[in-house]
């Protein structure tokens, strides 16, 4: 009997080691990794350079409380404000501590002006954690059921709907923030149309509202840019949450914010006792001067093309294919029909994927995917979705 919490459907396979992009069960089979810890290990499993500067930071200093300074949060602090454009970093563990930093700050914003019962601007289908407050911030009903009540304080929006967005500030003059992904990916891999996130810019200048993106899952290159958003010529957002990526599957999460926005907590209004640790922003710091050296966001938009196109020459015709859509190595093969058996089916061929909203192979491959294995990737997806559906023909 496991003594683990039952909250994971888990698959019969051990995993102990990985090399680049592929990874070993215990029994020594080879996985080709399209997943990536769902997006979180973006440079591969078992990088030297990673490892090195977890064995180096580990023999110097693991953990010191935050009531010191920690050089290596400063130095990660400046650099993720030099590639995202932003003035301030907070460091925590995780996505959902991120997303909680961003509605706090929405709230302290809220109540600078004045506004005692705010909101905030959310979308349908989307997903921003487990927590309590960004769990009721997500947009689905099947993650929220049991936990309620769930936090008040949030109006919701079809996806990538601007004159949907628009109304809603007009109905709610409470609304203090918009917080949407840039890409939708527990939402089924949904870019929103082109000019959206711009859209959602001028309304919130508009009602002196926050744009808050949550870049947990399309930040730190994935799409082909340091942040999703930068698809978008002159948008800057107010704050920004990431993770994931960042640490390489070293737990760390970020909120970012303007100046204006940072300033609105001081000290003693937020806190945590791990983030931010030497060992944490090290790696951070390490993964993103990987990413710089190689151009990690040029190779992902590169191998995303390749992977795009075949994929849909490879399913051209194929009954059942709804969409295949994407943007750099975050990709969707959107089917009619629920497709969750393709996730064991995939495993059984040597496939790491999973599959979100119950339909949609989700495809997150690390970033350093060469073309044979795109062409690996597309060639096992090809084939079992043409098996699913000529199976029930």
């Amino acid at each position: 009997m496991s003594h683990l919490f039952d909250t994971y459907v888990r698959m019969p396979v051990a995993l102990v080691r990985g090399d680049g992009a592929w990874l070993y069960d215990d029994q020594n089979r080879r996985y080709l990794d399209a997943l990536s810890g769902i997006a979180v290990c973006s440079l591969g499993h078992a990088h030297p350079r990673i490892a090195a500067a977890l064995a180096d930071q580990a023999g110097k200093l693991i953990h010191t409380a935050n009531i010191v300074r920690i050089p290596e949060q400063e130095r990660l602090a400046e650099r993720l404000a030099e590639i995202s454009g932003l003035d301030r970093a907070f460091i925590a563990n995780s996505g959902a501590e991120a997303i909680e930093c961003a509605l706090k700050l929405a709230r302290r914003h809220a109540h600078a002006r004045g506004i005692e019962q705010p909101a905030v601007l959310v979308a349908s289908d989307s997903f921003h954690g487990r927590t309590l407050a960004a769990l009721s911030a997500s947009g689905n009903s099947t993650i929220q059921a049991g936990f309620g009540p769930l936090v008040e304080g949030f109006v919701r929006v079809p996806f990538g709907d601007r004159e949907a967005a628009a109304e809603a500030f007009e109905q709610h003059p409470n609304l203090v923030a918009a917080l949407v992904e840039p890409i939708q990916g527990e939402g089924g891999v949904r870019v929103p149309p082109d000019g959206y996130l711009s859209a959602l810019r001028d309304l919130c200048d508009r009602h002196d509202a926050l744009l808050m993106l949550d870049e947990i899952q399309a930040g730190i290159g994935r799409t082909g840019r340091w942040f999703a958003f930068q698809h978008e010529t002159g948008l800057l957002p107010d704050v920004i949450t990431v993770a994931k990526a960042l640490g390489n599957g070293v737990p760390i999460g970020a909120c970012l914010a303007r100046e204006h926005v940072a300033a609105l907590l001081a000290p003693g209004s937020h806190g945590t006792t791990f983030g931010g640790n030497p060992l944490a922003c090290r790696v951070a710091l390490e993964v993103l001067a990987i990413m710089a050296e190689v151009n990690i966001p040029a190779q992902a938009e590169r191998a995303g093309k390749r992977l795009l196109a075949g994929l849909r020459r490879a399913l051209a015709g194929v009954e059942g294919v709804v969409d295949i859509r994407g943007r750099g190595l975050m990709v969707g093969v959107e089917l009619s029909e629920a497709a969750g058996e393709l996730k064991d089916a995939a495993m059984a061929r040597g496939l790491i994927l999973n599959i979100t909203r119950g339909n949609v192979i989700r495809l997150l491959p690390p970033l350093i995917v060469d073309d044979a294995q795109i062409d690996l990737i597309v060639e096992i997806v090809a084939d079992l979705v043409r098996e699913k559906f000529a199976a029930t023909v």
